[in-house]
């Protein structure tokens, strides 16, 4: 009663249990939005491991190509020598005949003999490089089934990639709309404890 009968001044905005409430509901929402960030970061980096998974099994893939390549042209460069071998060895036969018929059905000399040798040899020759021509091709195929297995691993790291972003996306959208309403909350709040403020000071001027 010393003071008059006057009411007693209000409670300052600073210790109200309203302005706790909303200060711990701020900090929770502050809160919340780096938490939201966090999660984001993490989808995008392991989105980014994906994508580099898949980028470097891309560049194995063009490299096992261009080796399955070297190998089928390597395969016909192989392969286009059998024609000239093959010339030889129908001169040889004509030589052959020609040896032949000049003996009369005489023991055929050691020239004839020879050229028999020449021309088992040249079919050896042929095999063996026919031969070789599969062998390359086959390696060849390896190279490109190979290529079809980590096609489809390629594919699996660039799914996972994409989901891993559209997660990202979505939590960074959440935690901009959380920041957004926080902020006007803030804002708002700002104004309201401004306010009071200016009318006390209103109040006390002479």
């Amino acid at each position: 009663m010393a003071t008059g009968g006057a009411p007693p001044p209000p409670p300052s905005g600073g210790s109200s249990p309203l302005f706790h409430r909303q200060s711990r509901w701020l900090g929770q929402g502050y809160a919340d939005i780096t938490k939201l960030r966090e999660l984001a970061a993490k989808h995008d980096r392991a989105a980014g491991r994906n994508n580099q998974r898949a980028s470097r099994i891309n560049t194995k893939i063009e490299k096992l190509r261009h080796q399955s390549t070297l190998l089928r042209e390597k395969a016909q460069r192989v392969l286009a020598e059998i024609p000239e071998i093959e010339q030889q060895m129908k001169q040889h036969e004509r030589d052959i005949e020609a040896g032949t018929n000049r003996a009369g059905g005489a023991p055929v000399g050691s020239d004839v003999t020879s050229l028999h040798y020449k021309v088992r040899k040249l079919q050896q020759k042929i095999v063996d490089k026919q031969q070789k021509a599969r062998t390359l091709e086959h390696r060849a195929a390896m190279k490109t089934q190979k290529t079809a297995e980590l096609k489809v691993k390629v594919d699996r790291y660039l799914e996972a990639a994409r989901l891993q972003e559209q997660e990202a996306l979505a939590y960074r959208q959440r935690a901009d709309r959380l920041q957004m309403i926080t902020e006007t909350d803030v804002a708002s709040n700002l104004k309201a404890s401004a306010a009071p403020r200016a009318a006390d000071d209103g109040s006390r001027s002479p």
